[in-house]
């Protein structure tokens, strides 16, 4: 009896310890970032309950990034909710803390597309059309002006970093990667390239993950899973004929989806839920990816 009491007492004791998982949808765009409660949105009312705006005079932006956080293609929960990972293909990387808004640390990156949190306070930004070549990159949080592991990967527009496998997953134009982490503790670090597949689709253009053992990926002619263990692309029966989808989100336990396409132009303004159906406009942002907080 007393040891079921202190189980149930530590269990309240450490409700508050993780996160509580909202029904939240990070979108950006034009140098703004909103979230926006999905429960309490339709296609007439949009309820946004976070806002992060580089022209904001409060907002302490670095000389320079006017310009390059302006074309967001990424804002990513990450840290157990408690942080924004943005990239800009006007050429930057930011990391912000939800509560505060503060700018925890920043990076020229040309044509960033998508990043992610690795462990010891490292980024992973995957870039296309570099000065230098198109590339996946690796920056410290501390120094993000140094540049700390650089791999070419042509048209990078995916990073996910997968903690149970300790790998790092990388989309470019035609090919998925795993990486393993080599001298990570040391000022030297470096990506291992362990795995490479041809996804059976060109231009990819986002990498999602569902859980350990599978992924989604978009690319031009529609979406797939990939399953890791067994190494192997199959349609993703929702979008497999639904062209140019720039991001993708499925939670396989509700079936819930929500995802954005390129419809006239590259960029798109509505973001498409399945289960329940329902389409939602943003008319002030030119949204490429939206993320669903996990």
């Amino acid at each position: 009896m007393k040891k079921q009491l202190f189980i149930a007492i530590l269990a309240l004791l450490c409700a508050g310890c993780t996160p509580v998982k909202k029904n939240w949808m990070a979108v950006c765009g034009d140098g703004i970032v909103k979230i926006i409660d999905l429960s309490e949105s339709d296609s007439t009312n949009i309820k946004e309950v976070w806002r992060w705006d580089k022209d904001d005079p409060q907002v302490n932006l670095p000389q320079g990034y006017d310009m390059l956080m302006r074309n967001l293609d990424e804002c990513k929960f990450v840290d157990n909710n408690t942080k924004m990972l943005l990239t800009a293909s006007g050429d930057g990387m930011m990391l912000l803390d939800i509560e505060t808004k503060d700018i925890l640390t920043y990076a020229h990156v040309p044509m960033a597309h998508s990043a992610d949190l690795l462990p010891g306070n490292r980024i992973a930004v995957a870039l296309s059309t570099h000065p230098k070549g198109n590339a996946l990159e690796v920056y410290d949080i501390d120094s993000p002006e140094k540049l700390v592991y650089r791999d070419s990967l042509y048209s990078g527009h995916g990073v996910v970093w997968n903690e149970n496998r300790q790998s790092l997953f990388a989309l470019g134009y035609k090919e998925l990667r795993e990486y393993k982490l080599e001298n990570w503790d040391t000022e030297t670090p470096s990506l291992v390239q362990v795995k490479n597949w041809e996804i059976p689709m060109t231009s990819g253009h986002d990498l999602s993950p569902v859980d350990d053992n599978r992924m989604l990926v978009s690319a031009h002619e529609g979406v797939m899973w990939f399953d890791i263990d067994k190494e192997e692309f199959t349609p993703f029966e929702p979008l497999k004929d639904t062209e140019n989808v720039k991001s993708v989100n499925y939670d396989a336990q509700t079936g819930k989806l929500v995802y954005t396409k390129s419809e006239i132009s590259w960029w798109t303004h509505n973001i498409y839920q399945c289960n329940p159906e329902k389409t939602l406009t943003i008319d002030s942002l030119n949204i490429y990816k939206v993320r669903v907080m996990k």
